[in-house]
């Protein structure tokens, strides 16, 4: 027997030789692990250097439609297009408009600054316009960034209904339900009305006035409208609560004590002679 033989064959169980010490990287190479997909090129910055460009604009649109639905249920922005509620607004401010503060069965008080859309009540007609463009308005508008349509009004509310409003007393004050009222908010030098009046207000609606009353166009210049001068109280969108903008300028929008001495009107409902523009 060849008993050299028998120590050169290699025993079949052995392990075979150990394959070569590979190159050492120097991390010009590339290792693509087997069974790995390929991630598809889609374009999108990669992750540790910020969001995408789909990312952040589908953030942009998402906060859009955030604040919209805000702005309709809850709280718009206006923006002030003239001087007829100053010294309390400014042309230029942004207020904001608290949608739910007649929500939940409370009504406007004498006193209050609300906005709300005069169509049927200061302008008789919607004006036409092309749908796209009133489209991005309103939606610029609804922001805070545009001007309110021409059918949206700020004023602030004097009489409600079944009051009877009065100008002028002796003294040269407005007269609600017969209590004459001292009015702090208005522009110095100006009178409460250049335009005497004696009206009584029909339920449902609100007799409103501008606080620069020499520039302001409200309830005294639509006495002879169909709608009479008043607003229905449905077309209210808000009470003027808070003002945003300018930051030099960021305060509340503070009621008044001027009708705390107003007492209700009668039950029965005033008895008025022919000046007035309506009877209760």
């Amino acid at each position: 027997m060849d008993t050299e033989a028998q120590h050169t064959e290699r025993d079949p169980s052995s392990p075979a030789d150990p394959p070569p010490d590979p190159a050492p990287d120097d991390g010009s190479r590339s290792v693509r692990v087997s069974g790995a997909p390929e991630e598809p090129d889609t374009g999108d910055t990669d992750a540790g250097h910020g969001p995408s460009w789909r990312r952040t604009g589908l953030l942009g649109a998402t906060c859009v439609v955030f604040l919209l639905l805000l702005s309709h249920f809850v709280a718009q922005p206006f923006l002030i297009p003239s001087g007829s509620m100053e010294p309390t607004l400014q042309v230029g401010d942004r207020i904001l408009v608290n949608k739910l503060a007649y929500r939940f069965g409370s009504e406007p008080r004498r006193g209050d600054v609300i906005v709300f859309d005069g169509t049927g009540s200061f302008v008789q007609e919607e004006p036409a316009g092309d749908p796209v463009t009133g489209l991005l308005h309103d939606t610029a508008a609804a922001l805070g960034l545009a001007a309110p349509d021409e059918t949206d009004f700020v004023k602030r509310v004097v009489g409600t209904g079944g009051d009877r409003v009065v100008c002028c007393d002796s003294t040269g004050r407005i007269t609600v339900n017969g209590a004459r009222v001292q009015e702090p908010y208005l522009t110095p030098g100006d009178r409460p009305s250049d335009v005497p009046f004696d009206i009584v207000v029909p339920p449902g609606t609100l007799w409103v006035m501008g606080d620069h009353r020499s520039q302001s166009s409200d309830s005294r210049d639509h006495l002879g409208s169909p709608g009479g001068g008043v607003v229905p109280v449905d077309q209210v969108i808000g009470r003027a609560d808070w003002t945003v903008w300018p930051f030099g300028r960021w305060t509340t929008v503070t009621g008044t004590d001027a009708y705390d001495s107003v007492p209700p009107p009668p039950a029965g409902g005033h008895q008025v002679g022919p000046r007035g523009r309506g009877h209760g």
